[in-house]
C-alpha cells in the first residue's frame, strides 16, 4: 500500500546534544484526549534523565493553542525538544471498523506511520503509548545495537495473552509482544515494507485481531522481532489487580517504563491502586499540575470503583457508589434533578 507523503508542523531543525552526542528520539501517536497523559510520560522521562538529550516526537489529527502551550512550557523548563507532526486522519478511515468494538482508539495506527516520518531525522526511535510512566534510566536501552534488527520489543504476558494469541494466530510458540514499547530501526523498518503489511495484514485477517494493530505487527514481525528484557515495557493491568484485591505495588525486579494497559489507569481518581499517587507525582512537576485526576464518567466506571471499594472492605463508600451506579445505569440520577 502506497503512503501518501505526510503533512507537519512545528518542523523545528533537531539538533545534537550540548555535549556532541546525538539526542535520543521518542515518539506518540495519540488523540485529544491523551495530550496530558503523555505530557506525563514525557516528564517522567526527563526527571529520571536528567544526563540524556531527547527530541519527543508527537503525531496528532490536531494541537490545540493550548496544548501547544502546555508541551512549549515542558521544552523551557527541562532544556528539552518536542515536535508535532500533524496526521490526517482520513489515512485510516478503512481501519477504524477493526478498533471500533475494542477499547482503543483509531489513533493505535499513528504509531505505523512513526518510521516514515522520522525517515530524514532519526537513525533508532522509540515509540511509547501514553500510558507509561518512567521510573528510571533509559541508558540500556540505548546502548542496545540494532544494526541487524528492525525492531526491539518485549514480549506480552505469557499465560493470559502470548499463548492465547500466538494459538489465534497461528503464530510460533510463545513469541508475541506487547505494542505499547517499540524501539524502531527506522532504516530496516522502511527497507522492509513493515507498516504496508501491517495494514495488509489488518484487512486480510479482519475481525481475528483482538488487539488491531497490535495483532497485525506480530503476524509480520514473526521472527524478525528482537525481545528484550521485560524492565522496558513492564505492564500492569490495574482493573485485574484490583479486582484480585491487590492494593500494593509489585515489581520482579529493576522496572523502567511500567504500563498501564486495561481500562483502569493511574490517572483515574477512582483508582485505588498507588500507581495513581505515582501519576499524581509526575502530574505535579508538570505544566499540568493541579489539574484534576479524572472521577468516574460513566456507570460501568462507577461500577468498577464501587466493586474496587468492596474488595477493600470500604463498606461506605462501596454502599454509596453502588447506590450511584445504579441510579446511572437505570436513568434515575437523570429523574432526580427534575
Amino acid at each position: 500500500m502506497q503512503q501518501e507523503p505526510m503533512s507537519t508542523i512545528d518542523q523545528m531543525p533537531v539538533s545534537p546534544a550540548q555535549s556532541g552526542d546525538a539526542p535520543f528520539h521518542i515518539a506518540f501517536g495519540i488523540d485529544g484526549r491523551y495530550f496530558r497523559y503523555a505530557g506525563v510520560t514525557i516528564t517522567s522521562i526527563l526527571e529520571n534523565n536528567r544526563d540524556q538529550a531527547f527530541v519527543f516526537h508527537v503525531l496528532a489529527p490536531d494541537v490545540p493553542e493550548a496544548v501547544r502551550q502546555k508541551y512549549q512550557a515542558l521544552e523551557q523548563r527541562y532544556g528539552t525538544q518536542i515536535v508535532f507532526h500533524l496526521i490526517d486522519e482520513d489515512r485510516f478511515a478503512e481501519y477504524y471498523q477493526f478498533s471500533r468494538h475494542s477499547q482503543y482508539s483509531p489513533a493505535v495506527f499513528t504509531r505505523l506511520l512513526i518510521p516514515e516520518v522520522l525517515k530524514d531525522t532519526a537513525r533508532e526511535v522509540l515509540y511509547l503509548d501514553a500510558d507509561i510512566l518512567c521510573t528510571g534510566s533509559i541508558a540500556g536501552l540505548r546502548a542496545l545495537d540494532l544494526r541487524d534488527d528492525v525492531v526491539a520489543v518485549v514480549s506480552d504476558h505469557l499465560e493470559t495473552t502470548v499463548r492465547n494469541r500466538c494459538a489465534a494466530l497461528q503464530l510460533p510458540a510463545d513469541q508475541y509482544f506487547n505494542s505499547g514499547v517499540l524501539y524502531i530501526n527506522v532504516a530496516n523498518w522502511i527497507a522492509n515494507d513493515i507498516t504496508a503489511q501491517v495494514m495488509q495484514a489488518i484487512v486480510q485477517h479482519g475481525q481475528k485481531l483482538v488487539f488491531p494493530d497490535q495483532d497485525a505487527l506480530n503476524i509480520v514481525l514473526a521472527g524478525r522481532a528482537r525481545y528484550i528484557e521485560p524492565c522496558w515495557n513492564f505492564r500492569y493491568n490495574l482493573e485485574f489487580m484490583l479486582n484480585g484485591g491487590q492494593f500494593d505495588t509489585w515489581l520482579p525486579g529493576p522496572a523502567v517504563f511500567l504500563h498501564f494497559t486495561g481500562r483502569v489507569k493511574p490517572w483515574h481518581a477512582w483508582n485505588l491502586h498507588p500507581s495513581r499517587e505515582l501519576f499524581s507525582k509526575y502530574l505535579a512537576l508538570s505544566p499540568w499540575a493541579g489539574t484534576p485526576l479524572d472521577a468516574p464518567r460513566h456507570y460501568k466506571e462507577m461500577r468498577m470503583y464501587a466493586g474496587f471499594l468492596r474488595k477493600k472492605k470500604q463498606w461506605g463508600g462501596w454502599l454509596a457508589w453502588y447506590a450511584t451506579y445504579l441510579a446511572h445505569k437505570f436513568g434515575l440520577a437523570g429523574r432526580a434533578g427534575k
